[in-house]
């Protein structure tokens, strides 16, 4: 006989599957949350130039993250500080990504709600991104922002990144970005091995982004790894790291 416990713990997983399916459709879709004055200052000053159909998606995007948030639990977010916070923020990483040439493939990883992948995905529609992350939820939520987006240049694998890096995609890409993914060290360890010889790992880090550095750097050296930039800006400091040679096998 099943055992009642089980029987009643699966009809709850399966009620709660049926509920993520149909939200997941975003029917109607949700009111997109506007750029406020004070983001769109903020993107002046930190030079990013976002057209109004980029804008009209980062909104819709914005809205469905808050939304879905609200029932799911994806990251946090409000509405007034979406932007400032989380798109700001993730569009950052647009300048060191222009200063990159043979840029055709991106990762990024443990991708959560999105950010600051989607941002990059709507604002770099000619990078191929792949978006790593290992909650269910949370991966279904990626590609079903995939899909109402249009952006075909998204491509969302369900797994921890120590699996992925075990699969073909190990050393197949041009740059890898993660933000609020734990330390660097570890971080390091997570992104490195996906990287190509001379590929690049954008990591969004905070005040203590200089302590972090610090604390990495036996854990660089042994990944052939080597921190070439630290870019300071308004709303955090973005570490550039460069991989040098192959990622050793025990790694991750």
């Amino acid at each position: 006989m099943p055992d009642p416990k089980s029987r009643s713990k699966s009809v709850a997983d399966a009620a709660r599957e049926a509920e993520l399916s149909a939200w997941l459709t975003f029917d109607p879709e949700p009111e997109p949350i506007a750029c406020d004055a004070e983001a769109r200052e903020m993107l002046a000053r930190a030079g990013i130039e976002v057209s109004a159909d980029e804008e009209l998606l980062l909104a819709r995007y914005l809205g469905m993250l808050f939304v879905t948030n609200e029932r799911f639990n994806l990251t946090r977010i409000d509405r007034e500080s979406a932007w400032k916070r989380h798109v700001v923020d993730s569009l950052s990483l647009l300048a060191p990504l222009a200063s990159m040439i043979d840029l055709e493939k991106g990762i990024d990883v443990g991708s959560g709600g999105g950010l600051p992948a989607i941002p990059l995905a709507i604002t770099r529609r000619d990078i191929s991104w792949t978006l790593i992350e290992s909650t269910g939820k949370k991966a279904r939520f990626l590609e079903a922002i995939a899909r109402r987006l249009g952006l075909t240049n998204v491509r969302v694998v369900q797994a921890r990144a120590e699996s992925a890096a075990r699969t073909s995609l190990r050393e197949s890409f041009d740059v890898a970005t993660s933000r609020a993914v734990g330390g660097l060290s570890d971080l390091a360890v997570w992104s490195v091995p996906f990287l190509r010889i001379g590929g690049v790992m954008l990591a969004i880090k905070g005040e203590r982004a200089a302590e972090e550095i610090a604390a990495a750097k036996q854990t660089l050296y042994e990944l052939h790894a080597h921190v070439v930039g630290e870019i300071r800006g308004e709303t955090n400091t973005i570490v550039a790291i460069e991989k040098q040679r192959k990622t050793p096998a025990k790694f991750p």
